[in-house]
């Protein structure tokens, strides 16, 4: 039976796909959509090259204030509910990531987190999962922006979208090192989108895409990375990123994206075989009120 068989109908039951609500807390981030995350250098050789590639790395300060004021989660962040949340929803990633094993061709530790139309929270979500992510005691984590037409992530973290993912797959004299920022979130790394190409859908499906993925994933066995990619029924370009992904992270907006959109997302991901649905912007309670974050 095929993923979207297992869907229709009973998309909060399916047994290839794991529905996790989010009820928001009091969030009020923006939710159009952005990009990914990947990881970090490329050209180090042995331990102490990695060492010197990650300390060459320039710095970037995201803005946590702006990001708290956003409902977005923030380290040493008290006990909310959106914060267990989302360490709800990224457990079974983590077991994932780890568990389909480091190397193989579709890596568990490459996340996509995209939706089927834009405004249905695929920002949010990707932010908070690559923070809350970079909390845990073992990993780390390469946040990737991979809606190369339309960045956001730069404006919701307060940083400059300065060269980035394109301009590696542009410019074959780049290196990787070069665009990958450490931040003022420990563990957590960001990549930008970088400049925009006409021929980014064809970038992103190179054998130089395939081996800038394979090369991050394989780089640091600790490593996650997520992408945030444009929204799957609008762009060519995250379908031909979610078949290079070890597992795809489907944001749903509650009651406002009808089954038939759903399921014609899930066509487009079938080939993956680890598909993850969040019910996004839920109701906390049966007649209650939605949690922030009504922007479009």
């Amino acid at each position: 039976m095929s993923i979207i068989e297992k869907a229709a109908g009973k998309l909060g039951k399916d047994e290839k796909s794991r529905v996790i609500k989010v009820s928001e807390g009091e969030s009020k981030m923006p939710v159009t959509d952005v990009g990914v995350v990947l990881g970090e250098s490329i050209t180090a050789h042995g331990e102490l090259g990695a060492q010197k590639a990650v300390s060459a790395l320039s710095h970037v300060e995201i803005n946590l204030a702006k990001l708290r004021q956003m409902g977005g989660i923030t380290p040493n962040e008290e006990k909310t509910q959106i914060v267990e949340e989302f360490r709800i929803i990224k457990r079974p990633l983590i077991t994932n990531a780890f568990k389909l094993g480091i190397g193989q061709a579709n890596s568990g530790n490459l996340i996509m987190v995209t939706s089927a139309l834009a405004g249905e929270g695929k920002s949010f979500t990707s932010i908070n999962l690559a923070i809350s992510i970079a909390m845990e005691m073992d990993h780390t984590v390469l946040l990737v922006d991979a809606d190369v037409a339309r960045p956001s992530l730069p404006k919701y973290l307060g940083v400059s979208n300065d060269a980035g993912l394109m301009d590696v797959l542009l410019d074959n004299t780049l290196d990787l090192a070069d665009v990958i920022h450490r931040t003022n979130i420990e563990k957590l790394t960001l990549l930008t989108a970088g400049r925009k190409s006409q021929h980014s859908t064809e970038l992103l499906a190179s054998q130089g895409m395939s081996a800038l993925l394979k090369e991050v994933a394989q780089r640091y066995k600790d490593r996650i990375i997520i992408f945030d990619s444009p929204p799957l029924l609008l762009t060519s370009e995250s379908r031909v990123l979610a078949s290079q992904m070890g597992q795809i992270v489907l944001v749903v907006e509650a009651e406002t994206t009808t089954q038939k959109t759903v399921l014609e997302a899930l066509r487009q991901i079938e080939a993956c075989d680890n598909v993850n649905l969040i019910f996004n912007k839920a109701r906390t309670y049966p007649g209650g009120d939605y949690y922030g974050y009504y922007y479009s």
